[in-house]
Parts: structure tokens; sequence; C-alpha cells
């Protein structure tokens, strides 16, 4: 009895900052989210009309739309690269640790360096490096088949970030590059554990290299693809510091406004923190919903051993 007494003491510290930092915080909310409550007016419950006025906005839709491009380009080509990238680095080749380091310097350095560097990137001018290599390339091709009297191309520098139709896309790309690393060493750390006899065993049966990674190496690695999926899936509903720092705006015409980026307009441009509540748990539910799907539909096909 005196030693269950000491156990509730040891876990009473963490208790008390899980309750004030987690738990008071989504009551806050949740009670919020039936409010109207714009800072500095006092609060005046409503009941569900932030929710009916949220699910009836067209930003709210858009930026759904917005969320969804993001994550179906995203998740896929990170979970894909990396993979790729963490089987090449288990390939027995030499200085593995400083790939390592080189990988996942991106996922440890700061948002604000990174939207410098890929805001120089997608510089609208001849000297941002993506349009700079473009119209190098151009130039080349032009001296080249001008040998043959090839009509010139000419090549206008494209504005990525200020285009509807570039927007997004450049955002997916930086957040690839950023995610890469992590996943990268989640992979690399599932391949190191399936265990070697079993490829030199299918080498033996005459078993190629596509052959070796359906059967061996996909299924023995699913634990992990799972977790990356999962971990994946809900950071990248959450994605907000790099739409914040490359189009503060949320992009021309709204182009790369997503959910949390809406969210944050209505709490601290508008202040409409009843509002900003309802869209936070809408999120929740989104994610929650996600999660469940993909736990339902793929844990099954999960081997853990």
């Amino acid at each position: 009895m005196r030693s269950d007494r000491s156990a509730y003491l040891y876990i009473l510290p963490a208790a008390v900052i899980i309750l004030t930092f987690h738990l008071l915080p989504v009551l806050t909310t949740l009670i919020l989210s039936f409010y109207r409550y714009e800072v500095p007016s006092p609060p005046v419950f409503v009941g569900l009309y932030n929710y009916t006025t949220i699910l009836t906005d067209s930003l709210f839709i858009k930026s759904i739309w917005n969320t969804v491009i993001y994550v179906v380009f995203t998740i896929p080509s990170t979970i894909f690269f990396s993979l790729l990238v963490a089987m090449l680095l288990n390939s027995n080749i030499k200085g593995v640790s400083f790939y390592r380091v080189v990988y996942f310097l991106p996922v440890i350095t700061s948002v604000n360096a990174v939207a410098l560097v890929w805001n120089w990137i997608y510089h609208p001018q001849k000297f941002g490096l993506l349009n700079y290599l473009l119209v190098f390339l151009t130039d080349f091709r032009n001296w080249a088949m001008g040998f043959f009297g090839a009509v010139p191309m000419v090549f206008t520098p494209i504005d990525y970030l200020g285009d509807p139709r570039y927007a997004m896309p450049a955002i997916i790309l930086m957040s690839i590059w950023k995610g890469l690393g992590y996943n990268i060493i989640i992979f690399l750390a599932g391949l190191q554990n399936v265990p070697k006899f079993l490829y030199e065993a299918a080498e033996i049966d005459g078993a190629g290299v596509w052959e070796k990674f359906r059967n061996i190496t996909w299924p023995l690695i699913s634990p992990t693809t799972y977790f990356v999926l999962i971990m994946s899936t809900i950071s990248s509903f959450q994605v907000f510091a790099q739409i914040f720092m490359m189009t503060p705006t949320g992009g021309p015409l709204n182009s790369t406004t997503v959910i949390v980026f809406y969210l944050y307009q209505k709490a601290f441009t508008n202040f409409q923190m009843g509002y900003a509540s309802a869209v936070a748990l809408i999120l929740f539910s989104i994610i929650f919903f996600m999660t469940i799907i993909q736990k339902l539909f793929l844990e099954k096909k999960v081997h853990y051993s």
C-alpha cells in the first residue's frame, strides 16, 4: 500500500504538467468554440454558430482543399524518397555516419533559416538559383541547337511563390526536402533490423533485387512504414511554419492557405478566438478520423514478427 502511494507521488509532477499544458487547453478550446469571443470583447454564447459559419465559409473549404493537396503530394513523395535513400545507405557503402548527418541537417535546421534559403532559390529574378539554372540551360540549349539552325528559346523567370500555379508545388518541394532526413533515419533503423541471412537465403534461391524487396524488406519494415505514415499524416495536416515563412499572406489567391494558417489568421489577425477554437476542433476531428481510418485498414497488413 505504501509503495502504491510512492508510485503516485512519482507520477504526480508529470500528471500536473500534462493536465496544465494539455488537458486544460483542450477543455478551454472546446468551451470557447461555442462562444463568439472577439478580443477584447467579452465572450458571448452562440452555440453551434461558429461551426455552421465555418462549414459555409468558402475560404475554409479552400483551405481544406489546399491541405489535402499538400498531404496527398507530400506524404507519398517523402516516404518513397526517404525509403530509397535509406536502402542506399544500408547497402554497405562507406561513410554511412557522414551521410546520416548530412541528410538529418535540414531536420534540425530552423524553419526560418530554411525559408531564407528557399526564398533565394525561388526568387523571381535571374539571381534566384532555380531561375538562374533554367536560364543557363536555356542559353546552353540555344547555343547547342544554334549549330543546327534551330529557333532560339526565350525563358522568362518565374515568380514561384507569387504565382498561384506554382506556390503550393514550391512549398511541397521544400517540405519534402526538409522532412526527408527524419524518415531516412527511421527507415534506416528498420532496415538494419532485417536479418541478413534472409537475403542470403533468397540470393541462393536466385531472387533478384525486386523479389528480395517485395518478399523480405517490405513486409519486415511494415511496422516502420506504418509509424512513418501515421506521423507524416499528422504533421502534414498541421503544416504551418513553411506556409507562414514562405507565403506570409497565404499565397496568391489564397493558394497556400491551409487549415492551420486559416486558424492562425482568425485567432491572431482577426482575434476571433471562439471561431478559431472551432476551427481547431474541426482540424482535430479530421486528423483523428484519418488516423482511425489508417489504423483500421493498414494495421492488419503490418507484420510485427
